[in-house]
């Protein structure tokens, strides 16, 4: 991947007037090629199985298959695909469900199309997008659930370096990004990234840096 790369991006939502009004914005930016649209779940999970696309934006709730249960799919088929949910719908259990199963974003359809476009790109350079709209709402949720559930320390049971990987995560950098910035092997990445999982008791980078927004590091 490099900066100005061209992203290959899917749009699945089941109403068609919203689905080209996507179509339509995204094709404004020269960093994004259309290369699919589905009306369903299960026809957006064909799409993303055939092409592999570098983005998936996707809506929570379709005929066939959800959002989340495509997520499902391009994780457990091993697909590279970055999924972003686009929809009208802010409960918090539905964006940190999303998030929890891998998730690389979540944005309400009242987003403006230039925050659009930057927020596609975004997700496919590695970083996390949420919803300004929502994000103190599910940090909110994000905190007490985890008080409740979770008998570990927190941001404060990192360690200093623990705490540079996860930072440099939140801005967007990836494995290879961070250890160059580090000046560490990836492997020594991957290994920060296992112990602050085990600490933090989350199963993704995306919780990790949910949590980091929650608790500030």
């Amino acid at each position: 991947m490099t900066q100005d790369s061209i992203i290959k991006v899917i749009v699945a939502d089941d109403h068609a007037v919203v689905r080209q009004g996507i179509t339509r914005i995204l094709a404004t930016s020269d960093r994004i090629e259309l290369i699919g649209e589905a009306e369903s779940g299960d026809e957006a999970w064909l799409l993303i199985k055939d092409m592999v696309p570098d983005v998936a934006l996707l809506d929570i709730r379709m005929p066939a298959m959800t959002g989340i249960e495509i997520i499902k799919s391009i994780n457990a088929a091993g697909l590279q695909t970055k999924s972003l949910i686009l929809t009208n719908y802010d409960n918090p259990d539905y964006i940190l469900e999303a998030i929890s199963e891998g998730a690389h974003g979540y944005i309400l359809k009242a987003i403006d199309p230039n925050s659009l476009i930057k927020s596609v790109i975004a997700v496919y350079e590695g970083e996390v997008v949420l919803d300004p709209e929502v994000a103190s709402l599910v940090a909110k949720t994000w905190r007490e659930r985890n008080s409740r559930s979770r008998s570990t320390m927190g941001i404060s049971s990192l360690t200093i370096r623990e705490k540079e990987t996860l930072k440099l995560a939140c801005d967007g950098l990836r494995n290879k990004e961070i250890s160059d910035e580090m000046g560490i092997s990836v492997r020594t990445v991957e290994g920060h990234f296992n112990r602050i999982f085990s600490k933090l008791g989350v199963s993704s980078r995306t919780e990790a840096v949910l949590q980091a927004v929650s608790e500030p590091i």
